[in-house]
């Protein structure tokens, strides 16, 4: 065999694994879904549900009892304009902006300390501490800064000019969890246009409880 036939026969071999992997997935996420591939710091990441049929979900999810307030239920419709969505929704958006058919950024809204126990692939992380007025760490030049430099705002005369803003999903750690509402909430307050926002409602608590793929930010 000479070198151009061993370079096709193992290119044959690559694809044949790749199709005998996909056939493999006994978990998929849809019957048409199995997995979606996105950018993370500069590398691709797959995301997919976890295999293994004796997988658990992460202790930090299985309480069942937590203070209310400030761990109360979330409603599914938190502000008029602003999209709810669920983990099909979330993925197709993020298969369709590597695609290039769709552009957003996808927010942890989440403190540092819940950050860093892992997120979803290709979030960044804007703690709900930065841009609500009541946090007691609030800085209104860093609640600006990212109005302009993270989230495609303009301003003129001392005006936010939100006509370019970007599309924005965000999420926190659950239904339970109020973190993201309270950016949603301060980013409305701003002038935000709630149709360019989404809310991912289940946030970590529903993507571990399917299994679906999480990343060390570091």
């Amino acid at each position: 065999m000479n070198a151009r036939h061993w370079i096709v026969g193992i290119a044959l071999l690559g694809v044949a694994g790749l199709a005998g992997a996909e056939e493999e997935m006994k978990v998929k996420v849809t019957r048409d879904l199995g997995s979606v591939t996105v950018e993370h710091n500069g590398q691709p990441v797959v995301i997919k549900r976890n295999q293994d049929p004796d997988n658990r979900i992460a202790e930090d999810y299985t309480k069942t009892a937590r203070e209310c307030p400030p761990f109360c239920v979330q409603p599914i419709q938190l502000l008029p304009g602003v999209h709810t969505i669920g983990e099909i929704e979330l993925l197709k958006m993020l298969q369709a902006r590597a695609n290039g058919e769709d552009a957003f950024l996808l927010i942890d809204s989440r403190t540092p300390d819940w950050f860093e126990k892992g997120t979803i692939p290709s979030a960044v992380n804007i703690p709900w501490t930065r841009l609500y007025p009541g946090s007691s760490s609030y800085d209104p030049f860093v609640a600006e800064t990212l109005l302009l430099d993270e989230f495609g705002v303009k301003k003129d005369e001392g005006l936010f000019d939100f006509r370019q803003a970007k599309k924005l999903v965000l999420f926190c750690n659950g239904p339970w969890c109020g973190q993201s509402p309270t950016n949603i909430k301060a980013l409305v307050s701003y002038g935000y246009p709630a149709d360019k926002i989404y809310w991912y409602r289940g946030g970590m608590q529903m993507w571990h409880t399917l299994g679906l793929t999480t990343v060390d930010p570091s």
